[in-house]
């Protein structure tokens, strides 16, 4: 028989403790984010649909997308036993310089359309937490006004090869006499790809609003103040080169760029290169041969070519192709930090977070990306523990399976 007696308020106490309410929304939101996909959640609630959807939509039928963020879904981690990890190690060393972590902030563009901070949020909360940040040529801040956001940090410029070559040319000379250390060449925007989502939604360059996508943003008043109450939006770096944002954004899809242009480009820049939007093997090796400091094995986050190759996919046969010698990043798909250990453990050196830093930006700006470092920091440090490593040099393909529901199909003779 169980004893029976009247509750005692002392040992109550002990058992429940009320949580101090927080009467700040902000913080309060951000604080009950235990995700990027809690963050998305947040951020498609308090963004229009049109500069949600550009953020969070991809090419055609999103299938290049969805692809990406199902094959780090579909990992088998492998963690030692008896091996402590009280403290883990997340920084590396990246071109020849230093992070805290192992990613970084990808290239956006439209950035301050998303949240009027933009590239200031992303910039200053790169810096705070000792990452580097890439600010696009499409950016909405310029790159003296990021090089003063983050003066002592490391900051990346991301370049498309313009129709009009002197912009291009310019804008490099600019990102090197502002200090950026690494400039990434981008190769995978021919032309612009297919984002059916902006199509309806009217996102177009002049916009074509609807009734619906009217009466979609009436309920964010907030977003409509900051939108309203601070600068214009245009590409920041492009600002004094002429033309319409839409006649620049045209500009900078270029079906002629060759190697010519990116031997060009490797004459004029004094820092690391990079070559972003590498998708086969043939072109990881060429590359390599030709001697940029490294590639982004990335399909441009599924927003170009649909049913484009999955970077996650591509990164253990490319790392084995290219010797371990050669710097090897990775975009496309990630959300959590477990997709950032695996990513190393195959054979990447770097990764960088496009999306993620931009659910985080919508959902609470620089605070809001200040929370996405933290959780994709959090999700790291307690998945290295969980595999027993205490540095990041110590994963290897060992820690990781990559579990295939797509592959190639075999043609047999009869």
């Amino acid at each position: 028989m169980v004893t029976r007696q009247l509750p005692k308020p002392t040992e109550l106490l002990e058992l429940m403790q009320f949580k101090r309410p927080d009467f700040n929304g902000k913080r309060r939101r951000l604080t009950g984010a235990l995700t990027i996909n809690d963050l998305r959640t947040i951020a498609k609630r308090r963004t229009p649909k049109a500069a949600f959807d550009y953020t969070d939509g991809a090419a055609e039928g999103e299938l290049s997308l969805a692809r990406a963020r199902q094959a780090f879904a579909d990992i088998e981690f492998h963690p030692s036993i008896l091996r402590p990890a009280p403290e883990v190690d997340t920084s590396v060393e990246i071109l020849s310089g230093p992070s805290a972590l192992p990613f970084g902030i990808a290239p956006t563009g439209f950035t301050r359309l998303m949240q009027t901070e933009g590239e200031v949020a992303g910039a200053g909360a790169a810096a705070a937490a000792g990452i580097p940040f890439t600010l696009s040529t499409l950016g909405t801040t310029s790159i003296e006004d990021v090089r003063a956001t983050n003066p002592d940090g490391r900051n990346w410029f991301q370049l498309y090869v313009m129709r009009d070559r002197e912009i291009s040319y310019g804008l490099v000379r600019r990102a090197a006499a502002a200090g950026y250390d690494t400039l990434h060449f981008t190769v995978d925007t021919p032309v612009s790809g297919a984002r059916l989502r902006d199509k309806r939604n009217g996102f177009s360059i002049p916009p074509q609003l609807s009734l619906g996508t009217v009466i979609n943003a009436l309920p964010r008043p907030w977003w409509w103040v900051d939108f309203l109450t601070t600068p214009k939006l245009e590409f920041a770096s492009l600002a004094t080169t002429g033309g319409t944002v839409g006649e620049l954004l045209d500009a900078a899809m270029d079906p002629t760029i060759s190697f010519d242009d990116l031997a060009v480009i490797r004459e004029l820049w004094p820092g690391k290169i990079v070559v972003k939007g590498v998708q086969t093997l043939e072109d990881s090796l060429r590359l390599r041969d030709a001697g940029v400091d490294g590639i982004v094995l990335s399909n441009h986050g599924g927003r170009q070519l649909d049913r484009a190759p999955v970077p996650f996919h591509l990164l253990p046969s490319v790392r084995r192709t290219v010797g371990d010698d050669f710097t090897v990043m990775i975009d496309t798909g990630i959300m959590n930090g477990a997709d950032i250990v695996a990513a190393i453990a195959l054979g990447a050196d770097f990764t960088l977070i496009g999306r993620a830093y931009l659910y985080g930006l919508m959902a609470g700006g620089r605070a809001g990306v200040d929370r996405t470092i933290a959780i994709l920091r959090s999700e790291i440090e307690r998945t290295m523990r969980l595999l027993g490593v205490s540095s990041l040099a110590e994963l290897d393909p060992g820690h990781v399976t990559q579990l295939r529901r797509l592959g190639p199909v075999s043609v047999h003779a009869d």
